[in-house]
């Protein structure tokens, strides 16, 4: 299993710069952020923007992975959202993984747009976004007439470094997304029940991500592909539980979950208060766990 840790965009970068370096020094294999403008609970604190923090957080870094989690078409068009994308690889050195979801009607799409969205248009221009996105990295020049986005003969040079396009990790609980997920994405995202933010004890959620990942191998298996060769990622913290509550449930949730398919494992950096309140030497001591287990494999 591979091992991830989110990062909140709340910090200053003089102080946001020490937890994404020390998140490589600890032995994660990526780290995330989120790509909202504001954020539920967080919406009158200090939040900044995804790209130029990622950004920063490549050049501070040389190994770990990077990645959104998720963009969405709330405020994002393929278009200009592509060329950041290419750059974004350009800049990481092919570290950076493009996380992509729906949205959930949620804030950010009503400031941005106040047309409420039923889940199923939703649905709809994900698709287009996801295609367009797609057809934008791995193609030197794109024309594109859909329903919810045109193109005309976009250019994208030099193209991404890494081949055929920078990987996606697509969020997906339902069957529409996991389709999607399964013709584009490296990666499959859940973070268990969809639409919830009551964090459940995660010995409770297995029979639910369990489910979750059986409809993402059947997707696969009906798209042709082998279902081995897409990564299952859970994101924990919002609606899966207890699992930072110390290292020990740390390596218990690590195991059952990896039991039932998951391949990468993301945390929350504990915050001081909620949400995702935490105490950081939990961390600590998981990278000390990290660090024994690396020269024998990941767990």
């Amino acid at each position: 299993m591979r091992h991830g840790v989110l990062i909140l965009p709340e910090q200053r970068w003089r102080d946001a710069r020490t937890r994404w370096t020390r998140a490589e020094e600890y032995g994660f294999d990526h780290a995330w952020t989120y790509d909202q403008l504001m954020w539920r609970w967080l919406r009158d604190k200090p939040w900044f923007g995804t790209v130029p923090t990622l950004t920063a957080a490549a050049t501070a870094t040389t190994r770990i992975g990077l990645g959104t989690m998720v963009a969405t078409p709330t405020y994002r068009h393929p278009v200009p959202f592509a060329k950041e994308v290419m750059s974004l690889d350009d800049i990481s050195d092919g570290r950076f993984t493009c996380g992509l979801g729906a949205g959930a009607g949620a804030v950010d799409d009503l400031v941005v747009d106040p047309v409420e969205r039923t889940p199923r248009e939703r649905a709809d221009r994900f698709a287009e976004f996801v295609e367009l996105t797609d057809l934008l990295l791995r193609q030197r020049v794109t024309s594109y007439d859909g329903e919810h986005y045109r193109a005309d003969e976009v250019h994208m040079h030099p193209g991404c470094t890494t081949t055929p396009r920078t990987p996606f990790a697509i969020a997906a609980t339902g069957p529409r997304g996991m389709r999607l997920a399964a013709r584009y994405a490296q990666t499959w995202v859940t973070a268990g029940p969809p639409a919830t933010f009551d964090a459940r004890p995660y010995e409770l959620a297995l029979p639910g991500v369990a489910a979750q990942v059986r409809m993402a191998e059947d997707a696969c298996v009906a798209a042709g592909r082998h279902p081995g060769s897409l990564r299952r990622l859970l994101l924990t913290g919002a609606a899966v539980g207890g699992v930072l509550d110390s290292v020990e449930s740390w390596r218990d949730a690590a195991g059952r979950f990896a039991e039932i398919g998951i391949t990468d494992l993301v945390v929350h950096w504990p915050r001081a208060d909620f949400p995702y309140a935490g105490d950081e030497r939990v961390l600590e001591d998981i990278a000390r766990d990290l660090t024994a287990t690396s020269a024998g494999g990941r767990r």
